[in-house]
């Protein structure tokens, strides 16, 4: 019998679709629930079932979203489903425990807004979010983390549970032979330079969602001091802005640096973009896991400067694979794009060893071996069917052990504990929390993805 995997997402959780594929070819049956569209499921024949949550702190809504999740893993009746993203990693073990569900994975991917502001609205939040997590892991049977510090994080506040094990970009990394074939179809550099009206100028890219914490404001300080010593250099803004909210900067901040600072929104040819730009900067002040975006501007060649955010220093070396500033600092941004402009042949140099540090280190095939093995080792321990037999040409060249990660032992439905559910909502409501975007307190997939293909 073919195990059946769940994966539960939010509204960008089709940007995952190459690592359910290659999942799907080492032999289990893979079914997705998210909010975002099913038709990019529907089209590689993915199953898909619609799970609807509020983007905002709403336990009320949160309660539905619950119960929805409850009834999903009822009809679907998974062998193993793994959440993605702060409310679905949250909702799942909490649903899995209120139907019995033992085989449950949560995948941490950084610590969001609620740890990358110091405002008393994230300092107030903290308590809360510590206690959900708290709740989530008695019912987990595995938490997957993409760094070593967000795990030492959780099993000092007690988040964990019982099995805590880090997969670098335990998001889905990045499918390489996708990247360059992606690059090889498209046009050239120098069409989509003059569709852009872009001519021949140095072009610095930034492709993100445009909002403060992801650090457009000091992005945009940066290209002004970059503007007075390189006006020939053009910056590219790509990605979102109208559907970010409170937490999105208006347009008039962008317009005020025209014509050298270019907005072109969401964009689906993310590699084609990449590939004519001089340099990447990469200005967050969000704490999110691995960003896919430097992944992608790694493999696409462009040499990077990013802030030393957690999940960037896991990509980004300094000096060595790219530049890394402090967060929040405009000067130091700006001088480190313009040594990238000045000496073409270091800024070559990191980013080929930024191009082999993701290829050997992110990989798709890497991402998917290390998940193949894990969910291996849980449907073996539950003892409820064997593992379907895995496909050799997409795993057989990876060792499939966990190399010194305790090995996993899936929690029991612990029924004998009634009200969980309302215990937890109980926490949100007595906190008093004023309303908060979702997407403030995600982990962007939209965090931990940030992926270069949009649309998003």
């Amino acid at each position: 019998m073919t195990p059946h995997l769940l994966y539960v997402g939010g509204e960008d959780h089709h940007l995952r679709i190459p690592f359910m594929l290659a999942v799907r070819n080492c032999g289990f049956r893979v079914t997705a629930a998210g909010s975002g569209d099913c038709t990019p499921f529907n089209t590689v024949d993915i199953d898909f079932c619609p799970f609807r949550f509020d983007r905002f702190m709403n336990p009320f809504s949160d309660w539905t979203a619950l119960k929805t999740l409850s009834t999903i893993l009822r009809d679907v009746r998974p062998d193993l489903a793994q959440g993605f993203d702060t409310k679905p990693c949250l909702f799942l073990p909490l649903a899995g425990r209120a139907v019995g569900h033992r085989g449950i994975v949560r995948t941490i991917c950084g610590r969001a807004w609620v740890y990358s502001s110091r405002s008393p609205l994230a300092l107030a939040a903290r308590p809360v979010y510590r206690a959900l997590h708290r709740a989530a892991a008695r019912s987990t049977a595995a938490t997957v983390f993409e760094m070593d510090e967000d795990r030492a994080f959780f099993e000092r506040h007690g988040m964990t549970g019982k099995n805590g094990l880090v997969i670098p970009a335990g998001g889905g990394g990045v499918d390489v032979e996708g990247f360059e074939r992606a690059l090889a179809k498209s046009p050239p550099a120098g069409q989509l330079r003059g569709e852009l009206g872009l001519g021949t100028s140095p072009v610095i890219i930034t492709i993100t969602r445009m909002t403060r914490h992801k650090g457009i404001p000091t992005l945009l300080k940066a290209a002004a001091l970059v503007h007075r010593a390189r006006p020939d250099a053009k910056f590219l803004l790509v990605g979102p802005r109208e559907s970010e909210g409170p937490l999105a900067v208006t347009q008039a901040e962008i317009d005020q640096h025209a014509p050298y600072v270019i907005a072109i929104g969401p964009r689906s040819d993310v590699p084609a973009l990449l590939r004519l730009a001089d340099g990447f900067a990469f200005p967050t002040e969000y704490r999110e896991g691995v960003p896919r975006v430097l992944l992608e501007a790694a493999l696409a060649g462009v040499p990077i400067v990013s802030t030393s955010m957690p999940g960037c220093c896991e990509v980004i070396r300094d000096g060595w694979s790219g530049f890394l500033v402090p967060p929040h600092a405009p000067d130091r941004l700006a001088a480190r794009i313009i040594d990238l402009l000045h000496d073409r042949e270091t800024a070559r140099t990191m980013a080929d060893r930024a191009e082999e540090l993701v290829a050997q280190k992110f990989s798709l095939r890497m991402i998917v071996a290390r998940h193949v093995a894990l969910y291996s080792e849980l449907l073996a321990w539950n003892s409820r069917l064997g593992v379907g037999e895995v496909d050799s040409t997409q795993c057989a060249h990876h060792d499939l052990s966990h190399r010194g990660q305790r090995r996993p032992k899936l929690v029991g439905s612990r029924r004998d504990r009634p009200g969980t559910l309302d215990v937890v909502l109980r926490v949100a409501m007595r906190s008093r929390l004023p309303v908060v975007p979702e997407n403030s307190i995600q982990s962007e997939s939209r965090g931990e993805g940030e992926s270069a293909h949009y649309p998003k």
